[in-house]
């Protein structure tokens, strides 16, 4: 398997849009077209209505609706499509794992469903939803917008041409995304065997792209629903940044697929597979993938080799290129190994020059000095380009951008680095995050604005107070709560709550026993974390009223890094 964009531009084709792309890439449109395919008599895949599939299978009480997208309106067009077909009521949803669980409204909406309608899903789901929500929503959101192409124009040369797994992150068709999540019912925990709706099913937990992922299989129709077999061999690294997926834990789940032996096996991203023979091959193969590279990781770090040198001497045998299943078109392999050498054995790797580093800003200093100074870097840098040395070009090129002094001149350079391992990637995620960085290098789309913890208006309203304010602990910057131990209790409607400034950390309390109070209304509050008024105005005019120690109040607040507070 050739590594990523390492080969000349031989691969790389023009779309009628202008886009120029690794032919692989361009592939990948037509593995994921759009369809509502009907995989067997009473089991219907719709794909292509957004990065995620919405299936429904045809029990004795209704249907079972797997998978509801990602707004309530991808889910309308769902059941529109199912109810040209058929009229049944929905008799219960499944969610795989939590990605994609926000359209379960929809089907409210439209009426025609049984009454309690059950909701099946790992145990883990609420909170999954709710931990990329808080904590890491800066970091998370500025990821899915730099790997699913969200800040990429619409049509021209940096237009997306796929997300790899589907067309979009979100339909473009819809004008509206409304937030439609509802929660599980019906928890699942290791495994369950279960009649839904009068059919029989067969429920495994599955940890793949996330720790809540369950996969499905319904004997009396020999159908699999999964989420562990992709239409690209799977990213156990997420260049959006995730939490480590090992493959040890993978591997089992497709293991019981495997085992199932199933006639008709459909995914939650791209298309249904059909005959149990077809099946076995492929899944054995996607599920040896990824064993090879975990076994070929463990190899090479009893040899003592580094990550670099891991990530440029393993790849996936030519074996694995023989369909679109094991290919490169999401992630790459070379991201993964480093992945899992980091999963296993953590960031230091043994390369002596990690151990101690200098700041970063000082050592691309020295490294452009001992180069002959920032002309001749850039020189050498172009020069590099031009001549097909992409890695290199494009690491003399960071240096000069992520040092102090840097030009217009110098981003541009850099932009075209990415520019030209954007069109030779097979990568669906490498394309998009580096065209979005280039795009943020010359000045085209800024991504600042994914910088700092935006809390938007679906999160304020989905989130309870109480884990709004105990979020806050992750915008405290310690030099300004030096010397401060202080609890301070916030009343919020009916919610109580607190954080104990103490040692530069701000620990969330249930707000018993707090020196210092602030009361004031949930709207108030979404007010003031959203940016849209001032901690100032609002006890001005006596929508946050305080007791206690206000001069101390005043120090916490202004330490913690939202504008609103702040101001």
């Amino acid at each position: 398997m050739t590594r990523s964009f390492d080969t000349h531009d031989q691969n790389v084709v023009t779309t009628p849009g202008g886009q120029r792309v690794h032919k692989d890439h361009l592939a990948q449109s037509d593995v994921i077209k759009a369809q509502f395919d009907e995989v067997r008599a009473g089991v219907w895949c719709l794909i292509g209505n957004g990065l995620s599939n919405q299936t429904f299978i045809q029990a004795p009480e209704g249907i079972i609706a797997i998978d509801t997208g990602e707004s309530e309106e991808e889910m309308a067009e769902a059941l529109r499509r199912l109810r040209e077909i058929t009229d049944a009521p929905i008799a219960a949803v499944i969610y795989s794992h939590f990605h994609y669980v926000e359209g379960t409204t929809a089907v409210f909406k439209e009426g025609n469903h049984v009454k309690p309608l059950p909701i099946y899903g790992h145990e883990k789901i609420g909170y999954n939803k709710s931990r990329s929500a808080g904590e890491i929503a800066p970091a998370y959101v500025r990821g899915i917008v730099e790997q699913f192409a969200i800040a990429m124009p619409a049509h021209g040369a940096d237009a997306a041409v796929n997300v790899g797994l589907g067309f979009w992150f979100r339909n473009p068709a819809f004008t509206t995304v409304t937030a439609g999540y509802l929660p599980v019912t019906h928890p699942i925990g290791e495994s369950a065997s279960l009649t839904i709706a009068g059919l029989r099913v067969e429920m495994k937990h599955s940890p793949s792209d996330c720790d809540d992922s369950v996969n499905m299989y319904f004997p009396e129709i020999a159908t699999c629903v999964h989420n562990s077999v992709w239409p690209t061999v799977f990213n156990v690294y997420a260049i959006r940044g995730e939490e480590y997926r090992d493959p040890r834990v993978l591997i089992p789940g497709v293991d019981n697929i495997i085992n199932w032996a199933p006639e008709y096996m459909v995914a939650t991203h791209g298309p249904t597979l059909s005959g149990a023979e077809n099946i076995h091959k492929k899944a054995t193969r996607y599920r040896d993938s990824l064993q090879f590279m975990w076994d070929q990781s463990v190899r090479a770090i009893n040899k003592g080799w580094t990550t670099d040198e891991i990530a440029s001497r393993v790849t996936l045998p030519d074996l694995y290129d023989e369909d679109y299943l094991t290919a490169e078109r999401y992630g790459v392999i070379e991201h993964h190994m480093r992945q899992i050498f980091i999963g296993l054995r953590g960031w230091f790797d043994g390369d002596e020059s990690k151990l101690f580093p200098l700041e970063p800003v000082e050592r691309f200093a020295r490294l452009i000095e001992g180069f002959g100074g920032r002309s001749e870097v850039a020189k050498q840098s172009a020069d590099a380009l031009a001549n097909n040395d992409i890695r290199w070009a494009t690491e003399l090129a960071t240096w000069l951008v992520r040092s102090e002094g840097a030009t217009t001149t110098d981003r541009e350079l850099l932009a075209a680095c990415l520019r030209v391992i954007a069109e030779r990637t097979p990568a669906a995620n490498i394309r998009n995050w580096a065209i979005t960085r280039a795009r943020h290098l010359d000045g085209s789309t800024s991504m600042e604005r994914f910088n700092s913890h935006n809390f938007w208006p679906n999160t304020l309203e989905s989130t309870k107070s109480t884990d709004l304010i105990h979020t806050l602990r992750v915008l405290l910057e310690p030099s300004k709560a030096q010397g401060i131990n202080h609890h301070l209790a916030f009343h919020i409607d009916d919610e109580t709550c607190g954080l104990h400034v103490r040692n530069c950390v701000a620990v969330p309390t249930d707000g018993s026993g707090a020196q210092s109070t602030a009361t004031m209304s949930r709207k108030t509050l979404h007010a003031l974390m959203g940016g849209a008024t001032s901690w100032t105005s609002m006890v001005a005019d006596g929508s946050v009223v305080l007791t206690g120690d206000a001069a101390t109040i005043d120090r916490i607040r202004l330490a913690i890094d939202n504008a609103g507070l702040s101001s």
